[in-house]
């Protein structure tokens, strides 16, 4: 199933996921955003960490959202998108 579909039936329980863990502002950006997806595409998700976030709480967040989607996750805070990027990542991401 591609992962716009995914996130479409699933978006209040990927904002619930988000919300136990040490993150915050979760965005989507790439193929989904684009419209560009296919059966195999990961979702691709930016988050803020918060305060106290740790790379246990990123990783959770992202193993708990790929058992919780069935698909694979690519989960990022803006620090994690190359420099060159960024600016446009963060500018075209749009809340989930």
């Amino acid at each position: 199933m591609r992962p716009s579909v995914v996130l479409d039936m699933k978006r209040s329980a990927v904002r619930e996921a988000v919300s136990h863990f040490r993150t915050a502002n979760p965005r989507v950006f790439g193929s989904v955003l684009h419209g560009v997806d296919h059966d195999g595409s990961d979702l691709d998700l930016l988050v803020d960490a918060l305060p106290g976030a740790t790379l246990l709480d990123l990783g959770g967040l992202q193993e708990e959202l790929q058992t919780l989607l069935g698909i694979p996750v690519d989960l990022l805070t803006p620090g994690d998108l190359p420099l060159k990027l960024r600016a446009r990542v963060l500018a075209e991401a749009l809340p989930v």
